[in-house]
């Protein structure tokens, strides 16, 4: 942030090369988040997932038990990811062309890229680490806006079959 208070903006070429410099890094996690794409679709990864989805915040609604497998999963994950950055995109946009802010742009160069070479999909299908541990599916959800309010997702089989019974008077949804 101090760092971006010192780029004289006010030079067209170093606001063209900043610019530059957002965009290719948006190009840079498309193609990470295509390329992840290609990989779980060429793995099809079969294996059943259960867990408990909690419900939204102030929406009275009970638990939902999901039952999908890795590849679905992942697919979702993946879709939350591309709409993320799009949002991202969009709110930059807004922020840069309407209301004339430049200094997010250097910092919204680095921190989504940095975010994306950290998440659990890249781990998974770009550097080949095994989906155990930390990265066994479903993931904890970060504690981002999004995720604040909501309840942790619950995977173990007493929370599974409580949710079950409960939801939808036990009839499972296919």
């Amino acid at each position: 942030m101090q760092v971006s208070k010192r780029i004289p903006f006010d030079n067209p070429d170093v606001l063209l090369g900043v610019r530059v410099m957002y965009i290719a890094s948006n190009l840079l996690i498309l193609g990470l988040y295509l390329y992840v794409q290609m990989q779980i679709n060429k793995k099809k990864d079969l294996k059943t997932i259960k867990y408990v989805e909690p419900a939204t915040m102030g929406s009275g609604e009970e638990p939902r038990p999901v039952v999908t497998t890795a590849q679905e999963y992942d697919r979702q994950q993946l879709r939350a990811l591309f709409k993320s950055q799009l949002m991202g995109v969009g709110m930059m946009c807004v922020m840069h062309l309407y209301f004339k802010y430049t200094n997010p742009l250097v910092i919204q160069s680095i921190i989504p890229f940095k975010g994306a070479l950290e998440g659990n999909l890249i781990k998974i299908h770009v550097f080949g680490q095994a989906a155990k541990g930390d990265l066994e599916r479903p993931w904890k959800a970060s504690g981002g806006l999004m995720g604040m309010g909501q309840g942790a997702v619950k995977s173990d089989k007493a929370s599974i079959e409580a949710a079950e019974k409960t939801w939808r008077g036990g009839a499972k949804e296919e």
